[in-house]
């Protein structure tokens, strides 16, 4: 055999995508994304498989101009491996390390050969040699990724927290205040609320949220009067960081769902407690809606459409898409599912349906038509996640208190609620989303009809200034009373306004400060009220 011969056998190891120890420079990752859960992404060296034949690599034709050479480097030397699925893929990059550990193992083995007492040209032999020395470099620093790589997964696997969960967490510190000249709880504020989740995959393909909340935020709230009337607070100030944010610094259960495919195009989600619609539902704000997180909007009500708010609790969310660019959304849920006194539970208490179809044909644009049902019994109705109309649990709107707090203390109310949600990505720095939605309530113990609003347009602006910081500007109404059969008279029906500006600026991967200002028109819808302004200083650690 010639030298030329030989050294064009070997220079053909470029061409493999794996070789005899190839695999070894790195080590399987884990990645999780929701549907797909906890995966290994890259094959073990293990799974690497020595073959004795050519004919064995099934991608690998006689009419390959490298197969004579391959032939014999695999018949000859015995120095070729293939996938798993019985493939050679020669077309493969490589990088200068996994062609110096596969020619270090293919030039080991002709060297046993010759050792062996067969016959080799001793220049071949010296010219192996030198091969060996010129990347003798890139061998030595390999292994030593190898031995780091090895210890430090020794290590992980020696503290890791679990095999089949990881701990995602959320810390916000808010420092805020109101400014009304009608309130007497205008106090700075300095405020806190902490989120643990435990994120479980036992398939690889499921998910399992256990979430545990603990703060202090106490809800701002407005109490301006209505007609000369004063009906209490309203919701219409609260931040997202103060949504079921009041626990006295006791520890809670907030969430606990389960999440699985069904195939390949329907998705399930089945929650014990704290689930709500747009846990599950596409909201199209994808800038503003952080889940009522530390990260988007400000406000509560600049998440997303009110409409997603409208009932919570235990139930069932499914997802079912069509191609690329359908997804059809439907959801049931019961806030006092847990409860077996009469009149409460599963299916007599309070409930809501759901259900969505959404329509993105480019990843830029998408829009959504929603329809929500929903029972609540006396004192219950609002948008509030399922949280009843109390005030700690208001997160927000229904700003029409004179409705929340009389007759709907003393009426059961059926709601028939449509909503229309448009995002649309006109460039890479400017987001548009819009909302829109309209609630037919009946008072069942009154027996009247009425009818809720609720409108927003908001303007994101990702990067701005600096790559990782959001700017954003929401307009919009707060749901509100636009009119109640034959009780006009006890109120002002003026649009309550809601204009909201923030900048998030993104210190580092795990920490962002975002200042911003709320701004609230005719609260408690009456013009004759004094605008409210909000003042927040939010900072968000995550882990």
């Amino acid at each position: 055999m010639s030298k030329f011969t030989l050294i064009s056998h070997l220079s053909l190891l470029t061409l493999g995508a794996v070789l005899t120890g190839v695999a070894a420079e790195a080590a399987p990752k884990s990645t999780f994304d929701g549907r797909k859960g906890l995966s290994n992404t890259a094959p073990s060296p293990q799974q690497l498989a020595q073959v004795t034949s050519v004919s064995q690599l099934s991608d690998v034709q006689p009419t390959d101009w490298a197969f004579q050479a391959l032939q014999s480097l695999v018949e000859r030397y015995g120095c070729i491996a293939g996938y798993p699925d019985g493939t050679f893929r020669g077309n493969n990059f490589m990088t200068r390390y996994e062609f110096a550990a596969g020619l270090n193992a293919c030039l080991d083995q002709i060297i046993a050969i010759t050792e062996g007492g067969s016959d080799l040209d001793p220049s071949d032999l010296a010219t192996i040699r030198r091969l060996q020395e010129e990347f003798s470099a890139e061998l030595a620093t390999l292994r030593g990724r190898v031995d780091g790589l090895e210890a430090r997964t020794s290590e992980l696997e020696a503290n890791q927290f679990s095999t089949t969960t990881k701990l995602e967490g959320e810390a916000i510190f808010a420092l805020g205040n109101v400014f009304d000249s009608t309130l007497d709880n205008n106090e700075t504020v300095f405020q806190q609320r902490v989120r643990l989740n435990f994120v479980s995959s036992f398939t690889g393909q499921d998910r399992l949220l256990t979430r545990l909340q603990v703060g202090n935020s106490v809800p701002f709230g407005t109490t301006g009067t209505n007609q000369g009337l004063n009906f209490g607070p309203s919701g219409e100030g609260v931040l997202a960081s103060q949504v079921f944010g009041d626990s006295d610094n006791s520890v809670n259960l907030e969430s606990l769902a389960y999440s699985f495919p069904l195939g390949e195009s329907v998705d399930v989600i089945v929650g014990a407690t704290g689930l709500h619609f747009a846990d599950f539902t596409p909201t199209l704000n994808p800038y503003f809606d952080d889940k009522d997180g530390g990260n988007g909007a400000l406000s509560a009500f600049g998440q997303h459409n009110p409409i997603y708010r409208l009932g919570g609790g235990a139930g069932i969310g499914l997802n079912l898409s069509f191609g690329d660019s359908f997804q059809v959304t439907t959801g049931y849920l019961a806030s006092e599912a847990d409860s077996p006194s009469p009149g409460d539970g599963l299916f007599n208490g309070d409930i809501s349906a759901l259900a969505q179809l959404t329509y993105t044909p480019t990843p830029e644009v998408g829009f959504a038509v929603t329809y929500n049902y929903g029972y609540f019994g006396e004192g219950n109705f609002g948008f509030n996640n399922g949280g009843g109309s109390g005030f700690d649990n208001t997160n927000f709107g229904f700003t029409g208190t004179t409705f929340a707090n009389n007759l709907g203390a003393v009426n059961a109310v059926t709601s028939h609620s449509i909503g229309a949600q448009l995002s649309w990505s006109l460039s890479p720095g400017l987001n548009v989303n819009a909302w829109g939605s309209y609630s037919d309530i009946y008072l069942r113990t009154n027996e009247l009809d009425g009818e809720i609003w609720n409108w927003a347009l908001g303007l994101a602006f990702p990067d701005l200034v600096l790559p990782g910081n959001l700017g954003g500007v929401i307009v919009g109404a707060q749901p509100y009373l636009g009119g109640l059969e034959d009780t006009n008279s006890f109120f002002e029906n003026d649009i309550p306004l809601h204009l909201e500006g923030f900048y998030q600026v993104q210190v580092s991967e795990n920490i962002s400060i975002t200042p911003g200002l709320v701004w609230l028109l005719n609260p408690n819808q009456d013009a004759d009220n004094d605008s409210v302004f909000i003042g927040t200083l939010r900072g968000t650690f995550s882990f």
